[in-house]
């Protein structure tokens, strides 16, 4: 893997100041094990400097005007901008990421600031009458949105820049500081995006990217100058987190599996194309990926002809390569549960339509799963029930709508779902009806955009990402109720 022209972090940002501890972290490829670069871990020490850093920093960002704030988010959008490629790079070596989606969201990483700057200008409060009982005449209030205090961001390995960009944007956005721990399989992207913050303007100590074991960053959960915690990651952390915060907000982004419904009146030479984006993109491990396909069984054949078609086009390979389109799971864990699912889904009866294998030659043999389709499956095969975050997907027919809407519901999950469908009344049967926090209509559930409400229901967790909606999390109402008679 060409390795040119690429940022390693010997040191760390705490409270302002890049320092090195005494804990090499080296961040290898997923692809072939190389080591794509270094930096360190944050101790109790650093993480504790990084905290105290926010606290008084906080003092400073109350009294940044909005003007200034969005001044201060243009030079990061600039930055962004010009160290695209950089970024991109970056992403793709540390990540194992397809260079061409890497770019993708190198740029939507750029976009996230874009939207919070104009969001932060638009953070406003309202007017309330409060003259609506006897002995109130006269009276009015007024609310406005407070910053809370210093966040806690914990971010995964998948999105290692644009996750951690819908963390820090609607931070900055509001005026809150924020300490990002990110994955410490992926902590250079965060890395050079805190470099790029710092670089901007942003005060010293309001931004603090400090990669470190779990446990430790746990402990400030405990911390009273901790105010919010905004986490995105799996339900099993996700949880015990949450019971560790029960005194400060919490917004929680915990995966999924998601479901699609493809109808019999709906486009399938489409349907099949997109549904093979939704699937297999940076190896399914997306929190919204395509896991469960239902077809109706009047189209079931031919979109399944289609959709297997489609797959053995895809381009498995080295993820700085221009034409790889699906590159390696991010590591052997991974690869061995994906393969354990699989095979237990088969001795179950399950049919096997593609893939199904580990795939590779060389040095990097057997770090790529190929991409693979199941049918015959029952809901409490795994691969059905659970989140698999692989390059695996299940295919199964269906009858009737209503069926096919409770099959969807059918899990303990529920981040997005999508349906194709020509046909108004069935879109709407399914955004009254599915379980999930947000409904993708003529599209698969892995479309998003950064500007909208994002978040599960259940065990997907609860609050919502997308600038604007995570601004309100940040932030808490103040009423000023005045007597005017």
């Amino acid at each position: 893997m060409a390795k040119d022209c690429f940022s390693s972090f010997p040191k760390i940002l705490v409270g302002g100041e890049w320092l090195k501890t005494g804990k090499e972290l080296q961040v290898l490829s997923p692809y072939d094990g190389e080591v794509v670069g270094t930096t360190c871990l944050g101790g109790e020490e650093e993480l504790d400097r990084a905290l105290a850093s926010a606290d008084a920093a906080f003092e400073t960002l109350k009294k940044l005007p909005a003007y200034k704030r969005a001044e201060i988010i243009g030079r990061v959008v600039d930055g962004l901008k010009e160290r695209r490629e950089d970024l991109a790079r970056t992403i793709a070596l540390e990540a194992g990421k397809p260079i061409t989606d890497a770019r993708v969201e190198a740029a939507r990483a750029a976009n996230t600031f874009q939207v919070a700057l104009e969001e932060t200008k638009r953070l406003g409060g309202e007017l309330i009458p409060l003259d609506i009982i006897p002995g109130a005449e006269g009276r009015v209030g007024l609310v406005k949105r407070c910053p809370v205090g210093s966040v806690l961001g914990i971010s995964p390995f998948n999105f290692p820049l644009n996750l951690v960009a819908h963390k820090v944007a609607p931070a900055m956005a509001v005026g809150c500081p924020i300490i990002i721990k990110p994955a410490t399989k992926t902590p250079l992207s965060a890395l050079l995006l805190g470099e790029i913050v710092a670089g901007a303007g942003w005060p010293e100590g309001a931004i603090s990217v400090v990669p470190s074991p779990g446990p430790l960053v746990e402990k400030l959960l405990g911390d009273e100058r901790v105010k919010k915690l905004t986490f995105t990651g799996s339900a099993e952390v996700g949880w015990r987190l949450k019971e560790k915060a029960a005194r400060i907000k919490v917004t929680l982004e915990l995966g999924g599996n998601a479901g699609v419904i493809v109808h019999e009146d709906a486009d399938l030479e489409f349907a099949a194309k997109r549904c093979t984006v939704g699937a297999f993109s940076y190896a399914g491990q997306v929190c919204i990926s395509v896991q469960r396909i239902y077809v109706h069984r009047k189209v079931f054949s031919e979109f399944k002809d289609k959709f297997v078609a489609n797959i053995k086009t895809l381009k498995l390979g080295d993820p700085m390569d221009e034409t790889t389109e699906v590159g390696p799971m991010i590591d052997e864990g991974s690869l061995k549960r994906t393969g354990e699912w699989v095979k237990e889904a088969l001795d179950g009866g399950a049919e096997l339509l593609t893939g199904g294998k580990r795939w590779g030659k060389g040095k990097e043999k057997g770090k790529i799963f190929e991409p693979t389709v199941l049918t015959g499956t029952t809901p409490e095969m795994k691969v059905s029930c659970e989140e698999l975050f692989a390059p695996v997907t299940t295919l199964e027919p269906f009858d009737d709508f209503e069926a096919a809407l409770r099959e969807v519901n059918r899990s303990r999950y529920g981040l997005q779902a999508g349906v194709f469908t020509s046909d108004t009344k069935k879109i709407f049967r399914a955004f009254d009806t599915l379980e999930v926090g947000g409904v993708v209509a003529g599209d698969i559930p892995t479309f998003r955009t950064d500007n909208m409400p994002y978040g599960g229901v259940k065990e997907s967790g609860f609050g919502r990402e997308g600038v604007r909606y995570a601004m309100e999390e940040m932030t808490e109402m103040r009423l000023l109720a005045l007597n005017l008679s």
